[in-house]
């Protein structure tokens, strides 16, 4: 027998029933010449629908959206501190390779090293919600999810800005790190803060936003590759020397503790332009554009 959905369910998961259902065909299921084993090894190599795609990464906003604000709290502030190291291994990294042409290739992996932490250790990240938490907005069109996730929006970014800068200010302390390391940290920092003219690091914001939203699609999958799949987007966007609100700002809260940037450097020449690019990447060019390739199909589903 059946068991029956509450109506609860049925208004948080319109389509999901349905899209349980949506798996398309298996790879190798009706060929003739494989067996049973060999026609499930060959599912196994089929790649998503891509309204899977959408439900995993909808599912995903929705648990955020659920969380409780003490433990977004947390997560935020964990997140926060995890992609403090970014900065950190991008800086021994720098500080251990001699000075040539291809020492930012080399050092732009220790850029990945806080997006590990924190996509592997589930931690909420600003970046990512914007993905996430827009498609359960897209999809069920309620004031009441919209708020909900407006509160997420802010309480991550603040908590995530708030750990960033804890995390500067412990690189800050004298006698820990080795001078060559504090003169990479020094250098790295200066070059985060971002030209007077807003627009290009708005613009490196659009794309790094476009790169981790698309980044958070593709996870799904990847599956055996995620880390290979985090590593080398995460690369793109270091190598490219694109912005990332929360990777950046460890950067530039750094550089305003050395005096090499003010208070008004932080606001106006990077947190500004870097979240609204970030934003506009991750939202517009891959949530919006995204589930309206998939809008259709959730219509008739429905």
């Amino acid at each position: 027998m059946t068991k029956p959905t509450s109506p609860s369910e049925d208004r948080r998961d319109p389509i999901g029933r349905a899209a349980s259902e949506a798996h398309p065909e298996k790879a190798g299921a009706e060929s003739p010449h494989l067996d049973e084993g060999e026609k499930d090894q060959a599912a196994q190599h089929t790649a998503p629908h891509a309204l899977m795609l959408h439900e995993i990464v909808r599912e995903e906003g929705e648990a955020a959206l659920e969380r409780t604000v003490i433990a977004l709290v947390w997560s935020s502030l964990a997140a926060g501190l995890s992609m403090g190291f970014s900065f950190l291994t991008t800086a021994v990294l720098q500080a251990g390779l001699p000075d040539t042409s291809w020492r930012h290739l080399v050092s732009s992996f220790g850029y990945t090293t806080g997006f590990v932490l924190v996509i592997m250790g589930r931690q909420q990240l600003f970046s990512e919600s914007t993905l996430t938490v827009v498609l359960p907005v897209l999809t069920r069109r309620e004031l009441d999810c919209f708020l909900k996730a407006l509160r997420l929006w802010i309480i991550v970014l603040v908590c995530n800005v708030i750990s960033s800068w804890l995390f500067a200010v412990m690189l800050r302390l004298p006698g820990v790190f080795e001078a060559d390391v504090v003169d990479a940290l020094d250098e790295t920092a200066r070059g985060a803060v971002g030209p007077v003219d807003t627009f290009p690091t708005f613009m490196r914001a659009v794309f790094g936003g476009w790169l981790i939203a698309l980044m958070v699609w593709l996870l799904p999958s990847a599956r055996s590759a995620r880390l290979l799949t985090v590593v080398l987007i995460t690369w793109v966007v270091a190598v490219a020397k694109l912005s990332h609100i929360i990777a950046g700002s460890t950067e530039v809260a750094y550089a305003v503790l050395a005096g090499d940037a003010s208070l008004a450097d932080y606001f106006n020449r990077f947190l500004l332009p870097t979240l609204a690019g970030n934003v506009v990447g991750g939202m517009s060019l891959v949530a919006l554009l995204n589930h309206a390739a998939i809008a259709p199909e959730i219509s008739e589903r429905r």
